[in-house]
């Protein structure tokens, strides 16, 4: 291990001289003095056979010899550099502004509780949470993390996956008595169903099922259409429809009363098993360098506080 301790001071001090176009120059850069930076260097050239440098007093120059391993080692030195310097941003507190951007409905009822804590456990960070279901310019609005549901995904974002949301279809007791209960989503062809609109693209949102493993997307009938999850909560509970919730948001109106689901896990008549098809949502950020200690500790808060919530 000294050995190679030995080889690797070496190899830096001679990086560095070659850098600095002398042993003195290298020497400050590296805080050692001239004369242990000269040692180092006359060291590497005992283990190696060869002289890599020529020496004067104010300055030093390659060899041919020296001229060919300077070109081998010096991206052994980066490497080693970037390596360290990715060690260390582990052990940085996290601190400065950090700007979250998520889809309003999840930022709203998912993310913002998540905040004050977060705040409280890092004081030296400034949190700016902007919720919206537009596309999100990472380098032009200055956003740290996304927050997205798998499809409003974009392409060469890193992302990892904070959980995996149920949703639910469901309608107000006062629709049901009024226009009955579908049996089976085929049925929700001939019911009144408050659907989704991306804001991005403009394309309506589809209600994706499994039955028996087997993915498929039944006919709707779209009567209204809105861009915001909340207000077709609202238009449901007031008897408009049947929608489709993310149970962040429907299980308190479950609760109270106000809406009841349909489908779930229930068997359709044939005795298959019908289930609705979860919404995966990711922190979304540019790249590996983009991942600050804010940015992991903000995204490690979110996983560990919704472990197990669904």
């Amino acid at each position: 291990m000294e050995l190679l301790m030995d080889s690797l001071r070496g190899i830096e001090s001679f990086v560095r001289s070659v850098e600095e176009g002398s042993i003195a120059a290298a020497a400050r850069r590296l805080g050692i003095t001239p004369a242990a930076a000269s040692q180092n260097i006359a060291r590497l050239e005992r283990a190696l056979g060869i002289r890599l440098l020529v020496r004067t007093t104010r300055q030093s120059g390659l060899t041919e010899a020296g001229r060919l391993y300077y070109d081998r080692v010096r991206e052994v030195i980066s490497e080693l550099e970037q390596a360290a310097a990715a060690v260390s941003v582990l052990n940085e507190e996290p601190r400065g502004r950090l700007k979250i951007a998520s889809s309003v409905a999840f930022g709203r009822h998912v993310i913002a509780p998540l905040v004050p804590s977060f705040a409280a456990r890092y004081p030296d960070v400034s949190i700016e949470l902007v919720v919206t279901d537009r596309s999100i310019d990472h380098i032009g609005e200055g956003i740290d993390i996304s927050v997205r549901f798998a499809q409003q995904l974009e392409p060469g974002l890193i992302t990892r996956k904070l959980g995996s949301v149920p949703l639910v279809i469901c309608a107000a007791p006062s629709y049901i008595a009024r226009r009955g209960r579908p049996e089976t989503p085929e049925d929700l062809r001939h019911h009144d169903c408050l659907i989704y609109r991306f804001a991005g693209h403009g394309r309506l949102f589809r209600w994706a099922f499994v039955r028996d493993g087997l993915r498929f997307e039944p006919e709707l009938r779209p009567t209204i259409v809105s861009n915001d999850i909340d207000t077709l909560a609202q238009m449901a509970i007031a008897g408009a429809g049947i929608t489709r919730l993310g149970t962040f948001i429907a299980n308190q109106f479950f609760e109270q009363g106000l809406l009841v689901p349909l489908f779930g896990e229930a068997a359709a008549e044939d005795g298959t098993r019908v289930d609705h098809e979860p919404l995966d949502f990711y922190a979304c950020f540019l790249d590996r360098q983009a991942e600050t200690p804010k940015v992991r500790s903000f995204i490690d808060h979110a996983v560990q506080s919704l472990q197990g919530r669904w």
